[in-house]
């Protein structure tokens, strides 16, 4: 039986922990970036925090995703913009965040460069969620995304090609895109649990 102390010493040893700044300043960033927090709740069965994002956004609405947003101005660093957003999106502050680790960055279909970093926060949280951003925040088993019966691969056309896209189905909810490629990521680090993407998500599709 894999124990949360198992899945966090997982992370950890299979996460590279930089917390550096961002390579460039935003004006000489080559392409726009992003961070996301993946919270990870530190209880006996580690909870990955979500949300779902507003339905009145122009992009992604009600789409679930990480706490989490663009680089702003006077963000450092990946670890800045991800805490930042993550306040002001679900009150979750910068003293509750305990850094693990981080993966590669990923890129977006649309040119985005967002980068995951991975933390732990406590078990028991009060989350204040900004209806600006979210209609609503959730938690979920990290174990639930090394569950291959809820992965797939979807194939899908953007206008120009066909890509396969990863997608999670769990409940009513469809977790997809850069969200489902990084708690996969996740689930192969923590679980072992071997789900291929079938993508270099490093480039663009």
């Amino acid at each position: 039986m894999t124990t949360s102390l198992d899945v966090f010493e997982r992370l950890a040893s299979g996460l590279p922990l930089h917390v550096r700044d961002w390579d460039a300043p935003g004006a000489a960033a080559q392409v726009p970036q992003a961070a996301v927090l993946v919270a990870l709740t530190n209880g006996p069965r580690p909870e990955v925090i979500l949300g779902r994002r507003a339905m009145h956004l122009l992009l992604h609405p009600g789409e679930v995703a990480f706490p989490g947003g663009k680089r702003e101005q006077e963000d450092v660093s990946p670890w800045m913009t991800a805490t930042r957003e993550a306040l002001e999106e679900v009150g979750l502050g910068e003293e509750m965040v305990s850094p693990l680790g981080e993966l590669s960055p990923l890129i977006t279909r649309t040119g985005f460069e967002v980068h995951p970093c991975v933390a732990r926060v406590p078990a028991e949280l009060a989350l204040v969620v900004d209806p600006g951003e979210f209609s609503s925040v959730f938690q979920l088993p990290l174990a639930t995304f090394a569950d291959t019966g809820l992965f797939r691969l979807e194939e899908m056309w953007d206008g120009q090609r066909t890509r396969k896209v990863p997608h999670y189905q769990v409940g009513d909810d469809n977790i997809w895109g850069v969200t489902a490629a990084v708690l996969a990521q996740l689930a192969n680090v923590a679980y072992d649990a071997g789900l291929d993407l079938q993508r270099n998500w490093k480039l663009k599709p």
